[in-house]
């Protein structure tokens, strides 16, 4: 029987070149994610079988280079030298060859062992684009596979040159001629780290002396330790400022210029264009009316609107039959007990707690299922890519760094990633202001909240009223952000530039693991964090003993009576919202699961009937606005914590937000009644 082989590969490559795409093809549902240890770029591993081989897949973080300046740039490095895998496969954009040979270069300099998969070669060619892969491969002197990502072509010829280069140690032989002032300077390191350390090999110290000139932290930290890292860093120092002399130019300028070059040139062997591409047109027309300084801003809240509009529409019957079958389960499980003469307090704890509480969650999940659907639509088309792009140009004027809208975007997801997130902006300030105003970018967690209490008071215009929350959460973004700017620092940073990447039809595999990934996390937590919120509220609500369930008597009733008149001026001082408030603190999910247990949901009451009796829709809408703004979830708490190495801003976001979610709210439902509204 031949010996199985266990292959690791890394995936790598620019942002939107279809490597996640092609790792999904490549990998189906056998894959997990979570974090690199110490870092908060997300990890994606998945496994596949091929003949007798049993392949391990790694999907790095998208990333133009390999100089160590981001967190990206930085795992991705990190992986290729530390963990040693067997093969590295880069994914190339054909339309787009010239900018992803850049990094290509730097893997060749780094002597990985390279594949490169040239995918959407077949957009390339409808775009007039001709290219002589057979060239290509032996000008850079390693394999190229034709893949489609999305349409799973070349997948099986993928994993035979991974096979194959898996047990063959040839690497490129190609090397850069970065001209004579630079390789004598390159030559002088290189020399001087030979004589003081026989330990590093030739190819890893050629790609360490060109790291050294472009300033790489990984390799500056990794030579810290050595005896001889002063005088290594005086020398290299001074080769910078010669070379800079020389060229009068940044010494990452006078190093890309000579990548670029060779890349300028093997394109020119390589390439043909031999038309202006129809669909390049395209583009470029749907680009001007997108990313229109007048236009853009009002098209992407006509597309929000849509969205909720759909989400609200296509969900509503998934949502009403899961209701009733957990209203079914609960009813048969009561008399299921009854007639086995278990306790009362057993029976309770089943029905009110536990499919009381986690039931009245699970019922929305089509609400988060549908909405993840649309914004993965969304970001595969490339279309949120254009949104970040007319926003930056907003939030520059109003004081605000553009770069920064990008986690604000991932907090409508989860405010966790969207703070973790911030590690890519340059500068101290600028990642401090950010996680402070992400918080107020409603994530997925407060969704169910808003839909409950939508469909209770507001349900011909439910897509609207979440569309304004929205809205009013973006809005207080922007005004907090414009007036922490002011009193953290002067000026804006530089501008922000980023790619708009094609258009493109998403791919289903992509959208449905990206929607099941989002959806398996909220029944996840609906099967741990809820449940035993929903447990907890249950025993306070029954107890002490005697006293009927969910009543002003129990411990939860007491508990809600002394905390309840904090929000009288608010139109909803009633104990019942004061405890579910509370508890949100642990998840905002937890605010559904608390009324369902309170309110006896699943006993044969529903919740529109029990909200209608202690809310009026002004009171409602109160309290949606005040559950938007108010102190984030306990995660987000411990996450800021982490990013900002201190208790003080923590403690701060838990004050400032909830005064603000108190003064809103007051406007809300007092200005509401000056009007004339209940």
């Amino acid at each position: 029987m031949e010996k199985k082989y266990n292959i690791k590969v890394g995936l790598t490559g620019n942002p939107n070149v279809g490597k996640s795409t092609l790792f999904n093809a490549l990998t189906k549902s056998k894959q997990h994610v979570g974090n690199w240890p110490g870092k908060t770029v997300e990890k994606k591993d998945g496994y596949a079988s091929y003949k007798d081989k049993k392949i391990h897949f790694v999907d790095l973080p998208g990333s133009y280079s390999l100089t160590a300046f981001t967190e990206e740039e930085t795992v991705t490095t990190s992986f290729i030298l530390d963990e040693k895998p067997d093969v590295v496969v880069q994914i190339i954009d054909a339309e787009n060859l010239e900018r992803n040979l850049f990094m290509t270069i730097q893997l060749i300099e780094l002597q990985a062992p390279l594949i490169l998969a040239v995918n959407m070669l077949d957009l390339a060619k409808k775009g007039g684009i001709e290219m002589n892969i057979k060239e290509l491969s032996i000008l850079l002197n390693v394999p190229i596979v034709v893949v489609n990502a999305r349409h799973e072509k070349g997948i099986n010829e993928l994993m035979e040159a991974i096979i194959k280069k898996s047990t063959n140690k040839h690497r490129s032989k190609v090397k850069l001629t970065y001209g004579t002032e630079v390789n004598d300077e390159l030559k002088k390191i290189k020399e001087f780290i030979k004589k003081n350390d026989k330990r590093i090999n030739d190819n890893e110290l050629n790609w360490m002396v060109i790291k050294l000139l472009e300033g790489d932290i990984r390799i500056e930290q990794k030579l810290t330790k050595k005896p001889y890292c002063i005088e290594l860093k005086s020398l290299v120092e001074k080769s910078i400022s010669h070379l800079e002399t020389i060229f009068s130019r940044d010494i990452h300028n006078i190093l890309a210029e000579t990548r670029y070059g060779f890349i300028k040139g093997l394109s020119t062997q390589i390439v043909k264009n031999n038309k202006k591409s129809k669909n390049n047109d395209i583009s470029c027309k749907a680009d001007c009316l997108l990313t229109n300084k007048f236009l853009g801003v009002p098209i992407f809240l006509i597309v929000v609107w849509i969205m909720f509009q759909a989400t609200f529409v296509l969900s509503g019957p998934l949502i009403v039959w899961i209701e009733n079958l957990f209203e079914f389960i609960g009813n048969h499980i009561s008399i299921f007990l009854e007639s086995i003469q278990t306790p009362s307090w057993i029976n309770s704890l089943i029905v009110d707690g536990v499919i009381g509480g986690v039931g009245g969650v699970l019922a929305f999940v089509p609400i988060i299922g549908i909405l993840f659907l649309v914004i993965s639509i969304l970001e595969d088309s490339g279309y949120m890519a254009r949104v970040a792009y007319v926003m930056d140009k907003l939030m520059h004027r109003i004081g605000l760094h553009g770069k920064a809208f990008i986690p604000l975007i991932l907090g409508f997801g989860c405010n966790v990633p969207g703070i973790m997130a911030t590690r890519t902006l340059e500068t101290k300030k600028d990642r401090l202001l950010t996680i402070l105003i992400n918080p107020f970018m409603s994530c997925g967690a407060r969704l169910p909240v808003y839909a409950l209490f939508a469909g209770a008071f507001f349900s011909a215009h439910q897509g609207l009223v979440i569309f304004s929350l929205y809205l009013l959460g973006v809005f207080i973004a922007v005004i907090m952000g414009l007036i922490f700017k002011k009193l953290f620092s002067h000026g804006l940073s530089s501008p922000f530039v980023i790619e708009l990447p094609p258009y493109r039809w998403p791919s289903i595999t992509g959208l449905l693991i990206h929607v099941w990934e989002r959806v398996w996390l909220f029944i996840k937590k609906a099967g741990t964090i809820i449940l035993a919120f929903s447990i907890i509220i249950w025993a306070l609500a029954s107890f002490p003993v005697g006293v009927d369930y969910g009543t002003q008597a129990s411990y939860a009733g007491q508990i809600g009576e002394t905390i309840s008149p904090v929000f009288e001026p608010l139109g909803f001082g009633n104990w019942q919202s004061s405890v579910a408030l509370m508890f949100g603190f642990a998840a905002k999910e937890v605010i559904v699961s608390t009324f369902g247990t309170i309110y006896n949901v699943g006993d044969g009451i529903s919740f529109n009937t029990a909200l209608q009796n202690n809310f009026t829709p002004l009171s409602a809408y109160s309290f949606m606005v005040f559950t938007l703004l108010y102190i984030p979830c306990i995660a987000v708490i411990a996450v800021v914590k982490r990013e900002t190495n201190s208790w003080k801003w923590p403690l701060f976001m838990i004050f400032y937000t909830t005064t603000i979610a108190w003064i809103l709210a007051f406007i809300v439902y007092q200005g509401g009644l000056i009007l004339g509204f209940q």
